[in-house]
């Protein structure tokens, strides 16, 4: 009986949703920033947090794990190399949703799927006042 087992499905069939957040992660873990709708985020979120803490590990049966889910070979690479000792003294939690505003044409929520620990920095606009100064 499958009383109170519903997962969400994000409208999709098992093999589509299967390989809808394989993509995910992966593009994740490569760019370790992704925007993304805020059920997809949710979705991916236990998985990118399982596959980092496969790195952890850093066995060549954990790496295997990684390349048999995550579909480039260079971002299991970056996971292994980079990201998980990065975070080998966390005990778990290596990720953070960020809401986001509505998009545009269908008014879904978005959000920003991040690692903890990565701060960007903001763009800084350069003056056209600058330009044209450097110019003369």
């Amino acid at each position: 009986m499958r009383h109170q087992v519903k997962k969400g499905n994000l409208g999709r069939n098992t093999a589509h949703r299967r390989a809808l957040l394989r993509n995910i992660v992966t593009s994740f873990l490569e760019r370790e920033r992704i925007r993304t709708t805020l059920a997809k985020a949710r979705q991916a979120r236990p998985v990118a947090e399982k596959m980092i803490t496969l790195a952890k590990r850093g066995t060549l049966h954990a790496r295997r794990q990684a390349l048999a889910y995550m579909t480039k070979e260079s971002a299991v690479k970056k996971l292994f190399e980079e990201i998980g000792p990065r975070f080998v003294e966390r005990p778990g939690g290596y990720t953070r949703i960020v809401k986001l505003d509505r998009r545009n044409g269908d008014g879904a929520e978005m959000a920003m799927l991040e690692l903890v620990g990565t701060e960007f920095k903001a763009k800084v606009k350069k003056k056209k006042d600058a330009k044209k100064a450097a110019a003369k």
